[in-house]
């Protein structure tokens, strides 16, 4: 049995395309067809995965987003950036969006004890480049019915992002898991740091 009908995110239905290990970033640009705001990528990609999360953006139609991290250090907003607004300032990651089109820029992680503070989620299809490193596995998959996604559909879905080589997860990957374990055990003492 195939799962190709399953819609996942245009940049992987029709495939996981290899990254180029060689690449040094790109230019990202939200979907306003005048003055799009630009935010320049100076860097290679990590941890690029599709996540069903409700908070990360997903382009119509799509039910999973795909999302990668890269240093803060490597994003600069180049252009138009006073149509940028940070959609909850509350939230953990705060998502940079466009005020015009809707469309989530880059997320950043203010709280320094955060462990994933110092990167920043951005949205590689986002950008006309290609080489970005490509989506490695599948976050917060459950969390698609949250989105309105009927429950009757998950093993499909499971399905086609396993056809993909997309593992799926609850959560986030076992390394990433693991990162966020260690920096806590460190935090709390548990672990020498």
């Amino acid at each position: 049995m195939t799962y190709e009908n399953v819609k996942i995110h245009p940049a992987v239905d029709g495939g996981v395309k290899k990254g180029d290990a060689n690449f040094h970033g790109g230019t990202l640009r939200c979907k306003c067809a005048t003055d799009p705001v630009e935010v320049k990528v100076s860097g290679q990609t990590a941890h690029n995965h599709v996540c069903g999360c409700t908070k990360c953006w997903k382009p119509d139609g799509a039910i999973f987003s795909q999302v990668a991290v890269v240093s803060r250090d490597n994003v600069e907003v180049t252009k138009n950036a006073q149509k940028l607004k940070i959609v909850n300032e509350a939230a953990p990651i705060q998502r940079y969006a466009c005020t015009e089109c809707g469309t989530h820029m880059f997320g950043r992680i203010e709280n320094k004890d955060h462990p994933f503070y110092g990167l920043d989620f951005v949205h590689t299809e986002l950008s006309d480049e290609t080489g970005w490193s490509e989506p490695q596995f599948a976050a917060f998959v459950s969390s698609v019915i949250e989105s309105g996604v009927d429950p009757s559909r998950m093993d499909d879905i499971r399905g086609r992002l396993r056809e993909l080589g997309l593992e799926p997860y609850d959560a986030l990957s076992p390394p990433l898991m693991d990162a966020i374990a260690t920096h806590t055990a460190k935090r709390s003492g548990a672990l020498s740091a």
